[in-house]
Formats: C-alpha cells, sequence, structure tokens
C-alpha cells in the first residue's frame, strides 16, 4: 500500500531552519506527482509548494517563496523541504502529498482528506522565540 511518513518537524527559533523529508514506500515514487501542504489550527489547508515527477520545475506559494525549497530524490523515494528564515507564521502541521495526475489545489478544509491525493500524517513545526 501507499505509505508516506512525513519527519524533521519540531521547535525552531524566527529566522531559523527546518529541513522537512516524506520518505515514500509502496509505490513506484518516481510515476508520482509531489507536494507539501501545511494546516495552521483554525485554518484552512493550503499548498506550500509542489513538483513535477522528474523534477527540474519546482512551484512555491507567494508566502514562502525565496525561504522554502521542495526537491525530490527519485533515487531514494524521499521528497524533502528545506525551510529557511522560519517566520511565527510558518507555524503548522506539514503534510506531504503525491498523486498520479491532477491538479495541486491550492486550499482544502482539511490536509490529509483532499480529492484523490495519497497524504502523510503530517509533522508539526513551531516556529516560536
Amino acid at each position: 500500500q501507499v505509505q508516506l511518513v512525513e519527519s524533521g518537524g519540531g521547535l525552531a527559533q524566527p529566522g531559523g531552519s527546518l529541513r522537512l523529508s516524506c520518505a515514500a514506500s509502496g509505490f513506484t515514487f518516481s510515476s508520482y506527482e509531489v507536494a507539501w501542504y501545511r494546516q495552521a489550527p483554525g485554518k484552512e489547508c493550503e499548498l506550500v509548494a509542489h513538483m513535477p515527477t522528474t523534477g527540474g520545475t519546482t512551484i512555491h506559494a507567494d508566502s514562502v517563496k525565496g525561504r522554502f525549497t521542495i526537491w525530490r530524490d527519485n533515487i531514494k523515494s524521499t521528497l524533502y523541504l528545506q525551510m529557511n528564515d522560519l517566520k511565527f507564521e510558518d507555524t503548522a502541521g506539514y503534510y506531504c502529498s503525491v498523486r498520479r495526475f491532477g491538479t495541486w489545489e491550492p486550499r482544502q478544509p482539511t490536509c490529509g482528506l483532499g480529492g484523490l491525493n495519497h497524504w502523510g500524517k503530517g509533522t508539526l513545526v513551531t516556529v516560536s522565540s
């Protein structure tokens, strides 16, 4: 079965950095498009970044452009999100998601339940002084 396991979340100070990982198994990772979403308490799930099967093209939300970077390692079947210059508003649960075909929706009611995507269970990032 498709399995996605996020790791790397934790506590960081404003201006600090974290690197998130999403280990994929149970499917051909290289055949799937990938994305990171996040959801803060009381807010809707929002698309952070996404990229196609082979890499080369990455798309980042305006709120994280210049600070976050998404990339994938198809040999290791792992998705990454490098987060630099963290801000208080980056505090959220971060979820990786994969799909074979379709369009990444910029907003969803709840992370982990969207469309035809496969989802991980998330990892919490807290930015605090």
